[in-house]
C-alpha cells in the first residue's frame, strides 16, 4: 500500500528570453509551482501549475500551510477522498486562485505517482481513448515590437509547414481594423483548410465592442473566439455566442465543476478550454469533462501539453492538445528533463509510466529551492 511520507514543494521564478505581449498585459517572468510527492514505496509522482508573476510564494505557503499535512500518511490511491479533503481544508482560502492551483499540482503529483505504481503512461492508467498519439494546434501569434500582420503570417505558416493543420494567434490588443489586417493576413498565409483560433486574453469589455471586432473577423471563419471578456462576465460570453456563428472558448481559468457547469447552463461557451493545473486538477478536470460530454461540448485544454495530452487521450470528447513547440512562451520547458515530441499536426504521448518524465533538477535549482514536508 503506497503510502504519502514526504511532499518537496519549490516556487520556481523562471525569465522569459524576450519580453511577450498579450492583449492588455506584457510578461517577462513566469512563476511555476512544483511539487513531489513521495510513498513509502519509493515511487515519486510531480505536479505543477503556473502562478503568474508574484505568485511563487503563496504557492508554497498553500502547500505546506494547508494542503500536505492533509495527504502525509494517507494512501496515495484515495484519490477522490484526498482532493476533497484538500478542498475542505482551504475552503476559507482558496476555492480558485493560488490556493486551487497549490492543490491542482498536488492532485496532479497524486496521479502520476499512482501510474507509476501500477507501471503505467497516464493515459492508459485513466482509460485511452487514443494511444499513440492525440491532435494538436500549434499557438503561437503573441505580439512583439516591430511584428507586422506580414510577420506573424509568415509565423504562422511556419506552424503548417512543420505539419499542424490548427494554428492560434492572439487578438484584441489593437483597433478592429488593425486586428483584421493580423486576421486577413494569417488567413491568407495558411490557407482555407487549416484551423486558424483567435485567443482575445479578455480584452474586451462588452458585447457591442466586441461585434466591432467579430463582425470583420467572421469571414475568415476562425475556428474559435477565445476569452472575449473576463473569465467572471459569463453573461456577456452567452450573449455574444448568440450573436455569431463563431463558436466561443473560454474557461482556461476557470476554478471547479460548479463554473463550468454554470457557463454549459447558460449556453456561454461552445469550447471549453479547461486547464487541469488550474481548476482542480486532473481529478476535477475528468468531471468538467465528463459534464461537457452530456451537453455535447467539446474540451480543449489551455497551456501545459505535457500533462494535458494524456488528459485528451482518455477523454472522448477532448479534441485538441495546444502545443508551444519552443520555450519562447510555454518555458516551463525549461524545468522538465524531456520534451513530447509532434509529428503530422499530433503530439506523440509518452510511453514511459506516469507523466513520462520529470524535472530537470539542475534548472529548478537555478530558479528556486525545493522545501521538504515529511520525512
Amino acid at each position: 500500500m503506497p503510502i504519502i511520507e514526504s511532499i518537496d514543494v519549490c516556487a520556481a521564478a523562471v525569465p522569459l528570453d524576450k519580453v511577450t505581449s498579450f492583449s492588455n498585459r506584457t510578461v517577462s517572468t513566469r512563476h511555476y509551482g512544483l511539487v513531489k510527492v513521495r510513498s513509502t514505496d519509493g515511487v515519486e509522482g510531480i505536479g505543477f501549475c503556473y502562478v503568474g508573476s508574484a505568485g511563487g510564494a503563496i504557492f508554497e505557503a498553500a502547500v505546506q500551510s494547508l494542503l500536505a499535512p492533509v495527504l502525509l500518511g494517507k494512501d496515495s490511491h484515495a484519490v477522490e477522498g484526498l482532493w476533497q479533503a484538500m478542498y475542505q481544508e482551504a475552503l476559507l482560502q482558496g476555492r480558485q486562485g493560488t490556493v486551487m492551483r497549490a492543490l491542482s499540482a498536488l492532485d496532479i503529483a497524486l496521479w502520476d505517482l499512482n501510474a507509476k505504481t501500477a507501471n503505467l503512461p497516464l493515459h492508459k492508467f485513466l482509460g485511452a481513448v487514443e494511444l499513440e498519439t492525440v491532435p494538436a494546434y500549434a499557438s503561437g501569434g503573441y505580439y512583439l515590437d516591430g511584428k507586422t500582420p506580414q510577420h506573424l503570417g509568415e509565423e504562422m505558416a511556419s506552424y503548417v509547414d512543420k505539419g499542424f493543420r490548427a494554428v492560434k494567434m492572439k487578438t484584441g490588443r489593437l483597433s478592429p481594423r488593425e486586428e483584421e489586417a493580423r486576421l486577413k493576413a494569417a488567413r491568407e498565409a495558411v490557407g482555407p483548410d487549416v484551423e486558424l483560433m483567435m485567443d482575445c486574453n479578455n480584452a474586451w469589455q462588452d458585447v457591442t465592442q466586441a461585434m466591432q471586432y467579430i463582425r470583420r473577423f467572421e469571414q475568415y471563419e476562425p475556428y474559435f473566439i477565445e476569452e472575449p471578456f473576463g473569465p467572471d462576465d459569463i453573461e456577456s460570453h452567452a450573449k455574444l455566442a448568440r450573436l455569431t456563428h463563431l463558436p466561443i472558448a473560454t474557461a482556461e481559468i476557470g476554478y471547479g465543476r460548479w463554473y463550468h457547469k454554470e457557463l454549459l447552463d447558460k449556453g456561454a461557451a461552445g469550447i471549453l478550454q479547461t486547464d487541469a493545473a488550474v481548476c482542480g486538477g486532473i481529478t476535477e478536470w475528468k468531471r468538467i469533462a465528463a459534464t461537457a460530454a452530456s451537453y455535447g461540448v467539446v474540451v480543449c485544454p489551455h497551456w501545459f501539453h505535457d500533462v494535458h495530452a494524456p488528459l485528451v487521450a482518455a477523454t472522448p470528447n477532448a479534441r485538441y492538445v495546444e502545443f508551444f513547440w519552443d520555450d519562447q512562451v510555454l518555458n516551463f520547458r525549461k524545468l522538465v528533463d524531456r520534451q513530447l515530441t509532434h509529428k503530422q499536426g499530433r503530439v506523440v504521448l509518452h510511453q514511459e509510466p506516469g507523466l513520462g518524465f520529470g524535472f530537470d533538477e539542475r534548472m529548478v535549482e537555478r530558479f528556486g529551492k525545493w522545501t521538504r514536508i515529511g520525512r
